[in-house]
Parts: C-alpha cells; sequence; structure tokens
C-alpha cells in the first residue's frame, strides 16, 4: 500500500509560482509512475501531468506546456509539480496520483493510489 501526502498549495497571484510536493509512504516509489490531477469547483477532475517510473517521460496537459514540470526524486520517495506563470483559470485542488506500473496514465481509473489534495488558488 502507497500513501500520498501532498503539500506546496497556496494562494498566488497571477504570474506567480508554486511547487508542489507528493510525498510517498511506506514502501519505496521508485518504478510508479505517477501523475498530478486537478478539480476545479464544478468541474471533473483532471489530468495535468504524468511522469514514468524512472523520470526520464513526462506528459502534460496541453494548456500547462512550457509552464508546469513535473519531476521526481526517486531517492526521497518525492514528485514534484513546478507551476510558473499562473493563471486564475489554475485555481483548483491538486491530487498526486501513483500506479504500480512504470508507465504513466492520463485517466483517472488508471491510478491506484491517491493523495488527499492540496488547494491552489491563483487570484487575477
Amino acid at each position: 500500500q502507497v500513501q500520498l501526502v501532498e503539500s506546496g498549495g497556496g494562494l498566488v497571484q497571477a504570474g506567480g509560482s508554486l511547487r508542489l510536493s507528493c510525498a510517498a509512504s511506506p514502501r519505496t516509489f521508485r518504478g510508479y509512475a505517477a501523475g498530478w490531477f486537478r478539480q476545479a469547483p464544478g468541474k471533473e477532475r483532471e489530468f495535468v501531468a504524468g511522469i514514468g517510473g524512472s523520470g526520464t517521460t513526462t506528459y502534460y496537459k496541453e494548456s500547462v506546456k512550457g509552464r508546469f514540470t513535473i519531476s521526481r526524486d526517486n531517492a526521497n520517495n518525492t514528485v514534484y509539480l513546478q507551476m510558473n506563470s499562473l493563471k486564475p483559470e489554475d485555481t483548483a485542488l491538486y491530487y498526486c496520483a501513483a500506479r504500480g506500473l512504470p508507465w504513466f496514465g492520463r485517466t483517472m481509473p488508471e491510478y491506484d493510489y491517491w493523495g488527499q489534495g492540496t488547494q491552489v488558488t491563483v487570484s487575477s
């Protein structure tokens, strides 16, 4: 069983930056693909970014390409989402997810483990 805990959310002005972290425990995260999803009020949860188990493969939702960067530190069982040039439409509850396979997916059913979410609010 993998437990995921997100942190790093907060309130930021448009154009600002935040870095989200996702810490996994108790077992090693190595080999598990991971992803970040988000859910805005009144909307469905959507895929934002994914990263393979080794960290060499990544994929992004079109609207965040060039602004967000997903990375991981397998030695410390942590996945990150660096978010730059934030926009009000990025406001959402951000979730970290992991799956017991080394290649990431882009849909919710492909993930086995979920964090509780961290709120990101971008003011205009």
